[in-house]
């Protein structure tokens, strides 16, 4: 079966196309040159004894060249939001290798179920811990860091705290306490990761921080 390039099944009962299918004019709507059309046909079809009334002329041309005005003006409009958003898109570029804050240290971890997180390391670990706090400040577990060099790393908390129970479900707090190699007391927490790439993705803006993409909106400040 042959297939032209817009779609269309060349062969019908033996015949072929030779045009692509027609199709319908949206008409659901009036613009300038439909005005100016219907204000010819209404001036060759009047009557010659009683020509229309000049003041009327005048009116129907002032209205046509408004609606012309409004129509540029829009486009115009149109133009100005793709631009800007195209700016503002690509300016984002020059926040690759800032940092950026989601504005929360905060993971959900349900009860009997284990949690998923990463944390950024901005010097090289000598030593270290992850304290997991509950909503009140108290210490829920700690995990061990190692003696790593500087970067992101991924933790799982199994969900049970430091006496062996399965903590309940709710709002847990992620931060971070170690020395790099001079000896220094460093501190870091979730939520706060370098900008390793932008991704534009059907008009919206995506940074990589860790190993995700985050919309630009969940960015809360970048330093």
């Amino acid at each position: 079966m042959a297939i032209n390039a817009y779609g269309d099944n060349l062969t019908t009962n033996g015949a072929v196309s030779t045009s692509p299918t027609n199709i319908a004019e949206n008409k659901t709507f009036l613009g300038k040159d439909d005005f100016m059309t219907l204000l010819l046909v209404e001036l060759q079809n009047q009557d010659p004894t009683e020509p229309m009334d000049t003041e009327k002329i005048l009116t129907q041309t002032s209205q046509l060249a408004t609606l012309e005005a409004s129509d540029k003006t829009n486009t115009a409009l149109e133009n100005l939001a793709a631009s800007m958003s195209n700016t503002q898109q690509f300016s984002m570029i020059s926040a690759i290798g800032k940092m950026a804050d989601l504005g929360s240290d905060a993971i959900m971890n349900e009860e009997g179920s284990a949690s998923t997180f990463e944390i950024y390391f901005p010097s090289d670990i000598q030593q270290g811990s992850v304290d997991i706090t509950d909503s009140n400040g108290n210490i829920v577990k700690t995990l061990d860091v190692g003696t790593n060099p500087s970067g992101v790393y991924q933790f799982t908390w199994d969900g049970i705290d430091s006496s062996g129970n399965s903590a309940q479900s709710g709002i847990y707090h992620v931060n971070s306490t170690y020395t790099n190699a001079a000896g220094d007391s460093l501190q870091t927490r979730l939520g706060a990761y370098p900008i390793e790439s932008v991704r534009f993705d059907e008009g919206n803006t995506l940074v990589k921080v860790g190993s995700s993409y985050v919309a630009i909106e969940n960015i809360k400040e970048v330093y």
